[in-house]
């Protein structure tokens, strides 16, 4: 029965589009290549524990060394010397093993000049630690090596860590640095000119100690040594020689008769 004839219209055909696909279709697993399976699994390599021990070692014992060498080196000078270049050995060591270890290819240049500004980063931390220990028995010594050890630190670190180190020194880094150093030259200078002698004359300046003890003690000994020689010197009574009296006999006591 055509539509038309009960006055209906046609249906109308859909139209023609891409038929959805009502199942999806799994593409094949895909292996990656060997290495890069290797690369996922494998972790960062990291350095062994006893390793990582002795570089911290080298790093806290040489500064130690180094430290007290800088303070006391006008007492001893050959001692300390030899004690601060071992220090500054130990330092080397540990800086040189820790550039080793980072990835990647380490040439040369890199690694002299990480030995140049570890000696200077070893001795300004050392001139800053040992200044700050012994500023009390070392007054004036400590109030010019804390604010140079300040410097000499922060330049020989930033040279050696900071990619680029010129602008970091001419930068507000530096300017911070250095108005600290000064302010410090000038803080320390002034209170290590109105510190005054301990009253019992004991210190920590070893050598200066000694010579302190024989100066008080001779005033004190002085008086005692005075005082017997003021008075007069008497000599023991000396019997007089008498001639031997003869007894009652007539005879001598040596049995001799005159």
């Amino acid at each position: 029965m055509p539509f038309a004839a009960v006055g209906l219209a046609p249906p109308r055909a859909p139209k023609a589009g891409p038929v959805p696909n009502s199942v999806p279709t799994l593409s094949p697993p895909v292996n990656p290549p060997v290495s890069q399976r290797r690369s996922h699994r494998a972790r960062p390599r990291q350095p062994a524990l006893l390793s990582r021990y002795l570089g911290y070692v080298g790093y806290f014992v040489g500064t130690g060394l180094i430290s007290g060498a800088v303070v006391h080196h006008p007492l001893d000078p050959a001692r300390y010397t030899v004690i601060g270049l071992a220090g500054a050995a130990l330092f080397l060591v540990a800086a040189l093993a820790a550039e080793l270890r980072r990835p990647g290819r380490t040439s040369v240049g890199r690694l002299l000049l990480v030995l140049g500004s570890s000696l200077a980063l070893s001795f300004g931390i050392g001139m800053l630690s040992g200044g700050l220990q012994h500023f009390e028995d070392f007054p004036a010594r400590a109030a010019a090596l804390i604010p140079s050890g300040l410097l000499l630190s922060f330049l020989a670190y930033t040279v050696k860590e900071a990619d680029r180190p010129v602008r970091r020194i001419l930068g507000l880094p530096g300017l911070v640095v250095l108005v600290a150093a000064v302010l410090a030259y000038g803080g320390l200078n002034r209170l290590a000119a109105g510190m005054a002698v301990p009253a019992d004359g004991h210190s920590h300046s070893h050598g200066a100690e000694v010579e302190e003890h024989p100066a008080s003690a001779t005033p004190a000994a002085t008086p005692s040594a005075v005082v017997p020689s003021a008075a007069p010197s008497v000599a023991p009574p000396v019997a007089p020689s008498v001639a031997p009296s003869p007894s009652k006999s007539g005879h001598f006591a040596d049995g001799h008769q005159h």
